[in-house]
């Protein structure tokens, strides 16, 4: 333990939180950090999780920097198809592999591309009218939140966004209507300033699709003749489509990674169809919620750079989306990957145990439930140097920080390394 003062650092914006807290208080004693203010249990978990690898191993043993990234050029160097996936990582770490990518002929995957699709399909096939998280707190004055339990993915959304002390305009957030469908809040951050519960409409996760249905029929003016549906009361619905009528800036959220089940992007596309409905006499957008950890990020980047956020392969020197055949895990399965390049610069998530040679380019704290072939411990953007990262409305690129000197190289710099071994 180090014998001086902490530094404490304010307003530190949080590289862990998908909706953008930018006002954490960090304490740094050494290379110890600590959330000492505004926290949660998302930031907390991702700034105070310990060092506990320094040097890089290839098979399992202590090997210098420049040794790891030879064998891990080597490796990719006689590949046939590496995929790469993970991809919580900044805006530079993801560019550098981006390139990399395209050097050696690979796959781009994300560990989070599966719940990512089913809204991506839908933004490809019909469009959407989305807001951000800005005219939320500003505007908003009734929020459905369908099928989410929006408290267990980002603690502080309702303290951040819904029950803000003051607005542009001059409306009362402690007014707010929040009705949830489908799955009750597991804490109480929903609930009022003043502690009024938010209203919840029962119906098991099987049923969602039907729910969704149904409101993208009533918000488009369709009579329906059935008293229930997915066992939910059709007058409970019909209020729900009349409140969003009467609002001034209605919201209906959703986080498409609690929205588990086969083809959920078409339940997806129904919430946005009524959406499109509703704002034929109103103002009325989704609020599709997800991205922690920088995968939000680095899908942002491989659409600036491929034009495709996810999924993208250089099998034929040029970039090609196919969400069925460059899915990772599908290949992986298949066989027909022959490397697995792991890249995590935010979280300790490892990379799953496959039958290929594996190289992780990942955060410090990694435990492995199999030695990979090459392990480079990495340093965190914004808190062992500075990055940009995307929040979950895609819309704001916040600066992260340096908070402290561990010594720990940058994953763009470990890439960058590799990319030039190829091409020596």
């Amino acid at each position: 333990m180090s014998q001086t003062q902490p530094i404490v650092h304010d307003n530190v914006p949080s590289p862990f939180c998908g909706i953008g807290s930018d006002d954490l208080r960090i304490a740094v004693d050494g290379l110890q950090v600590t959330v000492a203010a505004h926290g949660d249990a998302v930031t907390r978990a991702g700034f105070e999780q310990p060092i506990t690898d320094t040097v890089a191993r290839v098979a399992g043993q202590s090997a210098t920097l420049e040794a790891a990234v030879a064998h891990a050029a080597e490796l990719l160097r006689s590949a046939q198809l590496p995929v790469f996936n993970g991809f919580g990582t900044d805006v530079s770490e993801t560019r550098a592999a981006l390139a990399l990518i395209e050097r050696c002929g690979g796959v781009f995957d994300q560990a989070t591309s599966a719940s990512g699709l089913r809204n991506l399909l839908v933004l490809a096939d019909s469009g959407w009218m989305t807001t951000t998280l800005a005219e939320v707190r500003n505007r908003a004055d009734v929020l459905v939140v369908f099928g989410t339990d929006i408290e267990a993915l980002f603690p502080r959304f309702f303290e951040r966004v819904i029950w803000a002390e003051e607005t542009l305009f001059g409306g009362d957030p402690r007014q707010r209507d929040i009705i949830f469908i489908g799955r009750a809040p597991s804490g109480t951050a929903a609930n009022t300033p003043d502690g009024r519960p938010p209203r919840v409409i029962d119906c098991a996760v099987e049923d969602l699709p039907q729910v969704a249905a149904a409101l993208s029929a009533l918000a488009a003016g369709a009579r329906l003749q059935a008293e229930t549906v997915g066992g939910v009361a059709m007058a409970e619905l019909r209020d729900v489509v009349e409140r969003l009528q009467a609002a001034a800036y209605g919201v209906i959220t959703w986080a498409a990674a609690q929205l588990d089940f086969p083809q959920a992007e078409l339940t997806v596309q129904q919430l946005c169809k009524a959406v499109v409905s509703l704002n034929r006499a109103t103002r009325c957008a989704g609020l599709p919620l997800g991205g922690r950890n920088g995968d939000r990020t680095a899908s942002q980047v491989a659409g600036w750079i491929t034009g495709y956020p996810t999924r993208v392969g250089y099998l034929r020197g040029y970039p090609e989306f196919d969400p069925y055949h460059y899915d990772a895990a599908r290949l992986l399965a298949s066989g027909e990957a022959d490397r697995l390049v792991w890249v995590a610069s935010f979280a300790v998530t490892p990379p799953p145990v496959v039958d290929v040679p594996t190289i992780v380019i990942g955060r410090s704290g990694m435990t492995f439930a199999r030695e990979p072939e090459v392990f480079i411990p990495v340093g965190v953007p914004g808190i062992d140097f500075p990055g940009h990262m995307y929040r979950c409305d895609s819309v704001v690129a916040l600066p992260l920080y340096q908070l402290r000197d561990s010594g720990l190289p940058r994953a763009s710099r470990v890439l960058h390394a590799i990319e030039q071994l190829l091409d020596a």
